[in-house]
């Protein structure tokens, strides 16, 4: 939970969330009151991503409080003790399930190399040709390419998938974590690899995002479409 970032959110909403927490329905009818719920969404959307603890009448009442002016309810420095302490708790969180994520990792891999099918470069990444060309050039590093992939954790979880978007990604080779650089440049195009990527080779001790704890192993499907000129 990244708190540093959460208070500014909250706070740049401030003035358009004063009339939030009441009980009978808001009108979301003029311009400033469908911002004023886009603001609001907003900040909840944010709150949901840092997977903040926080009570959501206490904040509109810190709100309402900061809009009139009305006496602080509670000192700075016991807000301050508070954000401490929530911080506090999420790094003790995230410390145990980035070993966790760790272990899961080191063991998946090592039984996922046993399999006939999979192929192990010397560092350490994992691949499996789920569909071969014979003829045709890999791209160099420099080279920008257009592929189609589907990111998943070890369990299955979809993190990212331009698949599912519909969409496919065009980027140059040398632009993205490096599992996928050493990959692409023994692919050609129109072939499909399964990609099993170590934490070392892919984001390492950061995790880029919620949906990616530190430490993780990564698995792709990359279909290479073909080598953008």
């Amino acid at each position: 939970m990244k708190l540093n970032k959460l208070v500014p959110a909250i706070a740049l909403g401030t003035l358009l969330l004063a009339g939030c927490g009441q009980e009978e329905k808001v009108k979301l009818e003029t311009t400033a009151q469908k911002a004023s719920y886009g603001a609001g969404l907003n900040i909840g959307r944010q709150i949901e991503r840092e997977g903040a603890d926080i009570d959501l009448d206490a904040l509109v009442a810190g709100i309402r409080d900061s809009v009139s002016k009305a006496e602080q309810q509670v000192s700075d420095e016991d807000i301050q003790a508070a954000f401490m302490s929530l911080r506090e708790d999420a790094e003790r969180k995230q410390k145990a399930l980035d070993d966790e994520a760790a272990q899961a990792s080191e063991e998946f891999l090592a039984k996922n190399a046993e399999r006939e099918e999979v192929k192990v470069t010397d560092s350490g990444l994992q691949y499996e040709v789920l569909t071969s060309v014979e003829e045709g050039e890999s791209p160099a590093a420099t080279d920008t390419v257009r592929v189609h992939y589907h990111g998943t954790l070890i369990d299955g979880e979809v993190f990212d998938s331009s698949v599912q978007r519909g969409q496919p990604a065009e980027f140059p080779v040398n632009g993205v974590i490096r599992g996928w650089v050493e990959a692409l440049q023994m692919m050609k195009p129109g072939e499909k690899w399964k990609l099993f990527i170590p934490a070392d080779l892919a984001y390492g001790a950061r995790s880029p995002s919620p949906k990616i704890p530190a430490n993780s192993a990564l698995v792709f499907e990359v279909e290479l479409l073909e080598i953008v000129k």
